[in-house]
């Protein structure tokens, strides 16, 4: 599916970096290492690295990492490609400053394997930048899964995350622009937490 919605000569959700992530990336250490899950064709990754951040990128997709790829190169900047089913890939430990997890849904059991496997590797006091579709994006025409299950409350956030010290945390009604893909109104989850040394 993913192949096919990244093989399109258009970036699906766009070339510009999701809103969240831009009002909360001056909080992760200047020329930091950060990893992006689920970064599709490299929008946020590479803004990362437009800002001096030590960029990894990992997703499934064959197509979108030749997309990331690509557009890279046209903003000439460096991003560290990874090609990677997230629910089995060896998670390196502690190898972060910080992770960006953006719109990566997920059914309950992959989620929180997942999540695990972002926990391990945040370095102690490191930062986690997370924004997902909540429940009720059902009620919604602005894209993201149709399946409930996919769908992730602030306190499932608490609950995957049980060592983090959110600094944020809330459930919100949100502007989209993300290309075809995000288009409209949209409710999210999303926060900061970070990872108790």
């Amino acid at each position: 599916m993913w192949d096919q919605k990244y093989g399109e000569a258009h970036y699906f959700y766009g070339t510009e970096p999701n809103v969240f992530l831009t009002q909360q990336a001056g909080l992760i250490p200047a020329g930091g290492r950060v990893l992006v899950t689920g970064d599709g064709e490299g929008r946020n990754g590479v803004w990362l690295a437009e800002q001096g951040f030590l960029v990894t990128s990992v997703d499934y997709s064959t197509s979108g990492i030749k997309k990331a790829r690509k557009l890279a190169r046209q903003r000439q900047v460096t991003v560290d490609l990874v090609q990677a089913d997230l629910t089995t890939w060896d998670w390196p430990e502690a190898a972060f400053d910080a992770v960006v997890t953006v719109f990566l849904q997920f059914l309950p059991e992959d989620r929180r394997r997942v999540h695990a496997g972002i926990n391990k590797v945040l370095k102690p006091g490191g930062q986690l930048i997370v924004e997902l579709f909540h429940p009720r994006q059902l009620e919604y025409c602005s894209g993201g899964p149709k399946n409930v299950d996919m769908l992730v409350t602030a306190e499932d956030l608490r609950a995957d995350f049980p060592n983090l010290q959110w600094e944020q945390l809330e459930e919100v009604e949100v502007k989209l622009d993300e290309g075809p893909g995000h288009q409209g109104l949209g409710m999210v989850s999303h926060g900061v937490g970070l990872k108790q040394r």
